[in-house]
């Protein structure tokens, strides 16, 4: 017999699946749940999509979504994880067997299984990425991003997120209510963990926003797409600012290596150069574990230096 979750108003109701249901199942009862909808907007675009692509990979002449949970053996997931790793990489292979993780504990919850399999599938990890951009790097880009009108939403977004150590991301979808230009200074909840962070605006860079405000302060977004789509200024999407980062950095002279992911980790790692501490870091970045601010760290000669000689270890002979 089915069991019914009562939904609050305004809410779906939700059935529980039976036992040995299909894997589908158990994802439409995850996408359902009340802990999926807590999630960001992004975050349930990413794992709705990612768990999609996951019922329909073909193991052993099946896809996924039509295997009952019963019957879905470690060897099944261990052949789709190490398809998504040749077809898609380590990222995507890793976030898709992650965002499956979430939705078969939340199933093993209401008892609909008692094993999961999908905890044994070995995973790859990562090799943290270490390129950082230098102050020479983001004098060039800028200097050609701003000289071109096309290019001027590109520079500002890239002189954003290397400013406040912001992502990317929400630098691309800012409005002008997260600005007070008159104060400089910036008030943002980050999309990724609805963090708040409040930070003072860098005079060039609040030079900079003031003259887009005069042009572009008619519509909300601060670093919109300067070519309108169906009448209207809309952020650029995420692989129109790397497409376009990549013109600019061929134009500049500048290594294809740099990317926008790499400007928050190196902003992190100047501050941590700087001598400031992690709890400094945390309220410019907007992290709440110290943990995650590890991976946008970069061990590097001059923060080495200063924290050997912040030692006063000096064993030479007067």
């Amino acid at each position: 017999m089915l069991g019914i979750l009562e939904g609050k108003e305004g809410m779906v109701k939700r059935i529980i699946p039976k036992k040995n249901c299909l894997l589908r199942d158990v994802v439409d009862f995850y996408l359902k749940s009340e802990d999926f909808l807590r999630l960001t907007s992004r975050s349930q675009k990413e794992y709705e999509a990612n768990l999609q692509a996951m019922l329909i990979t073909v193991v052993e002449g099946r896809a996924l979504g039509d295997y009952r949970s019963g019957n879905l053996r470690v060897r099944h997931l261990t052949q789709a994880y190490e398809y998504w790793l040749s077809s898609s990489g380590i990222r995507t292979a890793n976030y898709r067997k992650a965002a499956l993780s979430v939705a078969w504990r939340h199933a093993m919850r209401y008892d609909i299984m008692q094993h999961d399999p999908v905890a044994l599938v070995k995973t790859q990890q990562t090799k943290p990425r270490k390129v950082k951009w230098k102050r020479e790097h983001l004098r060039s880009f800028l200097s050609v991003a701003y000289s071109d009108f096309r290019w001027r939403s590109i520079g500002l977004i890239v002189h954003m997120a290397y400013d406040w150590g912001q992502r990317v991301g929400d630098m691309r979808v800012m409005t002008w209510d997260s600005l007070d230009l008159e104060a400089c200074r910036l008030d943002l909840t980050q999309s990724k963990r609805n963090a708040d962070v409040h930070l003072p605006i860098s005079n060039n860079l609040c030079k900079m926003l003031r003259q887009q405000k005069e042009e572009f302060g008619f519509q909300k977004y601060v670093a919109p797409n300067v070519t309108p789509s169906d009448g209207a200024y809309k952020p650029y999407r995420l692989h129109q600012v790397s497409n376009i980062i990549n013109d600019i950095l061929d134009k500049a002279n500048l290594p294809r290596e740099l990317t926008a992911m790499d400007l928050r980790r190196t902003a992190v790692t100047e501050m941590m150069e700087a001598g400031v501490d992690l709890v400094g870091i945390m309220q410019v970045t907007g992290h709440r574990n110290p943990n995650s601010v590890k991976p946008y760290m970069v061990n590097t000669f001059s923060g080495a230096s200063k924290a050997l000689a912040a030692r006063g270890n000096d064993t030479d002979d007067d």
